[in-house]
């Protein structure tokens, strides 16, 4: 019995590891990007399995996040920014700590990490 029982935990835990962090939700992050500038914005995130979806909402308006994944803890996807007429690609990726999601921005070649807190419900 005891057997089986560490079984079946054993199998919970694997399958729990497999589905993603939770990282539904909604995010706000306070942040200085390289060129020095103070921004806000708020990720409205819903993961599927493996699969991210949302936006990112800003003083830039919205972004739909394009190529979204949630592996374990690990978060990835990216948004198409506007900058004075250029769309640009912002890759985002980082670990799901608790009720932090920490991320590293990546754009042309600059690169930044910001913190974004969970809201509450």
């Amino acid at each position: 019995m005891k057997t089986l029982l560490m079984a079946a935990w054993m199998l919970l835990s694997s399958a729990l590891l497999m589905c993603g962090a939770d990282v539904s939700g909604v995010w706000k992050a306070d942040y200085t990007t390289p060129d020095g500038t103070a921004r806000q914005s708020t990720f409205h995130l819903k993961a599927d399995g493996e699969k991210l979806t949302g936006k990112i909402v800003s003083q830039m308006g919205e972004a739909e996040i394009k190529d979204g994944a949630v592996k374990g803890e690990d978060v990835s996807f990216s948004v198409v920014r506007n900058f004075g007429g250029d769309e640009v690609t912002l890759k985002y990726t980082g670990k799901l700590a608790g009720d932090e999601l920490k991320l590293k921005v990546s754009f042309n070649e600059n690169t930044f990490d910001i913190v974004a807190k969970r809201q509450g419900s």
